[in-house]
């Protein structure tokens, strides 16, 4: 991401996720983009997906997850 404030993005986990410390957190709300980053390294890289393909994702594991 380049050049992008991140001061005042608000990031969120799963609400599944079970605080064992190994999530991802999600931004949703940058122009354009849905960020994704490792929560136990908020500084780190963060990687971005056009809101389109987030929703394919999210789908696609929600479905996944339906068959267990």
């Amino acid at each position: 991401m380049d050049e992008m404030d991140m001061t005042c993005v608000t990031w969120r986990k799963s609400t599944r996720s079970n605080g064992s410390g190994n999530c991802v957190e999600v931004a949703t709300e940058l122009a354009g983009e849905v960020g994704l980053r490792d929560s136990k390294d908020p500084s780190g890289p963060i990687l971005t997906f056009s809101p389109t393909a987030w929703a394919t994702f999210v789908r696609a594991t929600q479905t996944e997850g339906s068959h267990h």
